[in-house]
């Protein structure tokens, strides 16, 4: 049995040690817990058959319940909490912001909304559930974790040795500075979004519970690569000016349009799943697949509009400080050359 220490013991240096790790480990765990297809994005094996009619009720209230689902997300939200408040005690003067906070669990939220809520019971049901918890994924919920800058948090909370030995060679290894490179990452997100939805992966995934779970990993790795050099909150291994953002931004969003241009012209169900459900309601599955398409480009296109403006604000407010500190340093400069011609002369 263990006695209690007593108030006035403080723990050892050892002891102090060891409970700051502890943070990094559980936020650690859960990047991986997000890593992992069969943890996160669970996907249960249910069938479209005898699903009832999807209204307001039901929309609100039908929900999916995957442990694996719910212990990911706890655990992201407590391991990125955790973090914080080590973070925050060992550095007062320089506390988390609390934007950051707010943006990685909303981001948490989002993928829960998506994996668990309506969306999920209806996403083999009708393409456009489908499409809109795609969007959530890919579009939503991917920037907010970006914003909460979980990498500079891990960082932070992390030991000297375990940043020097593990976590920076990690950050500047030649698989990940590849991995990250702007171009290539532009370039993945693109080929996940054309090749999932125009290859035998998008029907086999609602056929294939494992399947589904692979695609939207797929969607969710892909888009986090794509937007963490946008967001810029994290150390990267390549950084991108405001303007070399804007024009990533800009250049992806054709992609986007074309895609749902490309759903909305076909003339007929791309995808056979859709074709053979047994539903007395609701759209044809065509004119459900124009709606998805019409999903994906006008809120997906409005979503990139969004970020751009984001960026240019981000950009202005960034000269502005430079602006700012220039004007300050002339200030100073100018006060001391006053000071050096108004002093008296020595005899």
């Amino acid at each position: 049995m263990i006695a209690a220490m007593p108030p006035n013991v403080r723990p050892s240096a050892g002891r102090r040690a060891r409970l700051r790790v502890v943070p990094a480990i559980a936020l650690g765990l859960s990047f991986s817990l997000l890593a992992m297809p069969a943890a996160v994005l669970g996907h249960d094996e249910r069938t479209s058959q005898g699903v009832p009619a999807l209204d307001l009720q039901r929309a609100l209230t039908s929900w999916a319940f995957d442990p694996l689902v719910w212990v990911a997300v706890l655990v992201g939200v407590a391991g990125y909490v955790a973090a914080v408040r080590s973070v925050n005690r060992a550095h007062p003067s320089s506390r988390v912001p609390p934007r950051r906070i707010a943006a990685w669990v909303s981001g948490l939220g989002v993928i829960f909304v998506a994996l668990q809520s309506s969306l999920d019971v209806y996403a083999t049901t009708l393409f456009s559930v489908h499409m809109v918890q795609h969007l959530l994924l890919a579009m939503v919920a991917a920037p907010l974790l970006a914003l909460g800058a979980p990498v500079t948090l891990l960082l932070r909370a992390a030991r000297g040795y375990v940043r020097r030995r593990y976590l920076l060679p990690v950050l500047h290894s030649r698989p990940l500075r590849l991995l990250a490179f702007p171009v290539l990452t532009w370039l993945l997100f693109t080929g996940v979004m054309w090749v999932s939805h125009f290859s035998p992966l998008f029907n086999a995934a609602l056929e294939e519970p494992l399947v589904h779970q692979f695609e939207h990993a797929l969607f969710l790795g892909s888009a986090m690569l794509f937007w963490w050099p946008v967001v810029g909150a994290d150390p990267a291994p390549w950084r991108m000016g405001h303007a070399a953002r804007l024009g990533y931004l800009f250049l992806q969003m054709p992609q986007n349009s074309f895609l749902g241009l490309a759903l909305l012209s076909a003339g007929t169900v791309l995808y056979p799943h859709y074709a053979t459900v047994e539903r007395s309601w609701g759209p044809s599955p065509l004119d459900d697949q124009r709606l998805a398409a019409g999903i994906m480009w006008g809120a997906g296109d409005l979503l990139f509009v969004l970020a751009l403006v984001l960026v240019a604000v981000a950009w202005l407010r960034a000269e502005e400080a430079d602006a700012e500190r220039a004007d300050a340093r002339l200030d100073r400069l100018r006060e001391s050359q006053r000071a050096a011609t108004s002093a008296p002369e020595r005899p």
